[in-house]
């Protein structure tokens, strides 16, 4: 699993299997989004205006990839 933050899109992505090929996107509210692979099992998360729904600070505690 790997953590990234995008800073100035303010966007959290959770990769859960970095190798899923193909990956369809379902937008589960108006700023999560999650990514389905085979057999409709969630390999990542997007999370819009992260800031503003999650602290980040425990969240990006963890060992993440930030990207400006």
């Amino acid at each position: 699993m790997t953590i990234t933050y995008h800073r100035t899109s303010d966007l959290l992505h959770i990769c859960l299997d970095p190798d899923a090929r193909q990956v369809v996107n379902k937008d589960v509210s108006e700023d999560v989004v999650v990514e389905l692979g085979e057999n409709d099992r969630i390999v990542g998360i997007e999370i819009l205006d992260a800031s503003k729904r999650i602290d980040l600070a425990r969240v990006l505690s963890l060992d993440y990839a930030e990207v400006a």
